[in-house]
């Protein structure tokens, strides 16, 4: 087979029309064979013939999409020094476009022999490992382009491209799990309804099925095990092999985008699915082991993990950093992804041992006019020393802030002495953000996520019931500030049910009341529960999909939350651009926000400290909104007062004086959802009943 030099750029395959060019960085590699693979399997190897630097590259004509292929890396194999070059070892492509298969899990992808670890294994492993696939890079995108949603009008929905469509009655079978059914009318009118502006994919980048799951016949349902950065994952593509997911993958997005709903990742770059030193070799280990990896300093055949992994890519490394960049890239111009949310983000700043805000990595994002223009959201910590950085990163970035979740759900409970805590997170977390010059849409606030309980699980148990993953419930945190309002699981206690039902409501209200930005996971407006399980990482079944069949059950809180969602999108007041300050506004003697006791009187320093009586008034005045609209006219919006009662008993507030509104209209009241007793008004200084477990929502009307 005649192969013509190629160029060194862009890495990766790359189809022109008439052929391809294949480009392999390896500084250690001393020779790279290109291995071509038929339909029955058939490998055809061939040199590749240029080395330019440290790039390997050659061009092949007629070379066309669809293509499967692989490498196969000569060069130093001394585990004791990090070198583990093997070209018995297939591996994959690290800027493959799209990957084809799943790994038989057999000893030849191993470098070892099992049960002995210091042993070399010369076993062929291209039988049993994924190919990469060349892919086409022609799509009709029409007219879509970036949506550029403000953060400050985004409410995000996590979710998981399977799990929410696998059990929806409207989808067909053959796309159910699938990008086509994410994007199908039925998934499409479900989010425009609640009036979420971005879903939040849980990975989809290519991953892989640990070996000790598919034993135990379980497998990686979450996806946070990377392996091919470019490529979607194949398991979610209706298409089928040769690389058809990449096109489905794209017309999600152009489904969603028409919609007006922008698409943001949930990335793993701070690993990869090769795990320790005892893992495969897939990839990157049989590329270039020390330049894609962190290694002991001190003993370079293990790995330094900061991920829980076995492993963590090495962002003091060029060639780890551009992989990274590009990545970030080919998904904001050729997949037209709208941002990422980046997986345990404190890794990527280690570019020595703590975490540094000035790492590399923040330099080059902050830099480039691509990545820095999209959503940034850190997950900001890692399983490593000092790991936990809420609040710690750099400007450009907003952060998932775990004090939110921690705080909310303390007050919902009625823990003591969380008044505070809990009042700095409602109005943005200025404590965390502010002094860097960020702004409340720095934090991305959430109750629930992926990873934990469910909404209706968090009002539901006390502790966790992680059985079904067989590792007799070791896994998953057990310190879940959760309450299960008197009765461990499901029970037809109609009381404990409506008050299960009011804290539901509470937490979606005061999440999407609260200054910062939203995020929803998935089903909690349906109320699904997973029975206690708050790790299902590993169970790709009906207890970790949506259960749309009981969605008709729980149209009362789905319609409250879109309730709540749409006052919230008309009201510029409950997501403000710049923080609260406590000042008068203009010449009135009223300030942007006030904080009142239950007999209308402003709180105390005591009142802050105390121990019990966590009942409070906020008052939000329209009149202060630091903004100004897109023909500069400041922003005025109404007033409002939120009512908060955490305690099990009715309590009576009393309204403020005629000075903050003279009458008062309740538009939410998490104990009556749908507001069947009309929208009753108040007058300014009379008092206001409010039941127990419940946030009522008054606006003013003059």
């Amino acid at each position: 087979m005649k192969i013509w030099p190629g160029n060194p750029y862009p890495l990766g395959a790359t189809y022109d029309g008439g052929g391809t060019n294949f480009a392999l960085f390896s500084e250690l590699a001393d020779r790279v064979e290109l291995c071509l693979f038929d339909d029955d399997g058939n490998e055809t190897r061939v040199d590749l013939p240029e080395r330019e630097a440290l790039v390997w590259h050659g061009y092949l004509p007629r070379i066309v999409p669809g293509q499967r292929y692989g490498y196969r890396v000569h060069g130093p194999y001394d585990p004791s020094a990090g070198l583990r070059c093997n070209p018995n070892k297939l591996l994959l492509d690290p800027y493959a476009k799209a990957i084809d298969g799943h790994n038989e899990w057999s000893e030849a992808l191993f470098a070892y022999r099992f049960g002995d670890p210091l042993s070399r294994n010369d076993g062929d492993s291209a039988p049993f490992a994924q190919k990469s696939v060349v892919v086409n890079p022609f799509f009709d995108w029409s007219n879509d382009r970036p949506l550029r949603i403000p953060f400050w009008e985004t409410v995000i929905y996590e979710t998981h491209v399977k799990g929410i469509t696998m059990r929806h009655p409207g989808i067909p079978d053959d796309v159910r799990g699938t990008y086509s059914g994410l994007a199908h009318p039925r998934m499409i009118e479900h989010f425009q309804k609640l009036g979420v502006t971005a879903v939040e994919l849980m990975p989809v980048h290519q991953f892989v099925h640990d070996s000790t799951l598919v034993d135990r016949g379980l497998t990686n349902y979450w996806g946070y095990n990377t392996i091919g950065f470019f490529a979607p994952h194949n398991d979610y593509a209706s298409f089928g092999g040769h690389g058809g997911q990449v096109q489905e993958f794209k017309s999600m997005v152009k489904a969603l985008h028409q919609a007006g709903i922008e698409v943001i990742l949930d990335v793993v770059y701070n690993h990869t699915a090769e795990g320790n030193h005892l893992g495969p070799t897939l990839s990157f280990r049989g590329i270039d082991n020390p330049a894609y990896y962190r290694l002991v300093d001190e003993d370079k055949q293990y790995y330094y993990d900061t991920t829980g992994t076995g492993n963590s890519l090495n962002v003091r490394h060029h060639e780890s950093l551009r992989l990274i960049m590009d990545s970030l890239r080919y998904w904001v111009t050729e997949m037209h992804v709208d941002g990422f949310r980046f997986d345990l983000a404190a890794a990527l700043a280690r570019e020595f041992h703590s975490v540094d805000r000035l790492a590399a990595f923040f330099d080059l994002v902050n830099q480039d006019p691509i990545v820095s223009q999209v959503k940034l959201i850190a997950e900001p910590w890692d399983v490593g020393d000092g790991g936990y950085q809420v609040g710690g990163f750099p400007p450009l970035w907003t952060e998932w802030n775990g004090k939110y979740r921690d705080s909310v759900r303390d007050f919902w409970r009625g823990e003591p002495a969380s008044l505070g805590e809990f009042a700095s997170r409602f109005t943005g977390s200025s404590d965390l953000y502010e002094v860097d010059g960020r702004r409340p849409i720095a934090s991305i606030n959430f109750v629930t996520a992926h990873d934990g309980f469910t909404l209706q699980d968090l009002v539901s148990y006390n502790d966790k019931h992680n059985g079904a993953n067989g590792e007799d419930n070791r896994d998953g945190e057990s310190h879940n500030r959760s309450w299960n309002c008197g009765v461990e699981g499901p029970t037809e206690d109609a009381e404990i049910v409506a008050l299960r039902e009011r804290q539901k409501r509470n937490f979606l209200a005061t999440l999407l009341l609260s200054q910062g930005v939203p995020m929803i996971a998935h089903g909690d407006e349906l109320g699904r529960t997973q029975h206690g399980n708050n790790n299902v990482y590993c169970q790709d079944n009906e207890l970790s999909w949506v259960d749309w069949e009981d969605a008709r059950n729980q149209d009362v809180l789905t319609r409250f939350t879109a309730q709540v969602t749409k006052l919230r999108a008309e009201h510029p007041i409950f997501r403000r651009r710049r923080f609260f300050t406590g000042d008068p506004v203009g010449d009135s003697k009223i300030p942007d926000i006030a904080w009142l006791r239950r007999d209308g009187e402003a709180m105390t320093e005591e009142d802050w400290n105390a121990r019990s009586g966590m009942t409070m008034t906020v008052y939000l005045n329209g009149h202060g909104i630091p903004e100004r609209d897109a023909l500069g006219e400041a922003i005025i919006d109404e007033s409002f007062l939120l009512l908060f009662n955490p305690l099990g008993d009715q309590v009576s507030f009393t309204l403020p004086p005629k000075e903050f509104g003279r009458t008062w209209e309740v538009v939410i009241n998490t104990a009556d959802p749908l507001l069947a007793k009309r929208r009753r008004t108040a007058r300014a200084g009379t008092q206001v009943d409010v039941p127990g477990h419940t946030l009522e929502v008054l606006r003013c009307r003059y």
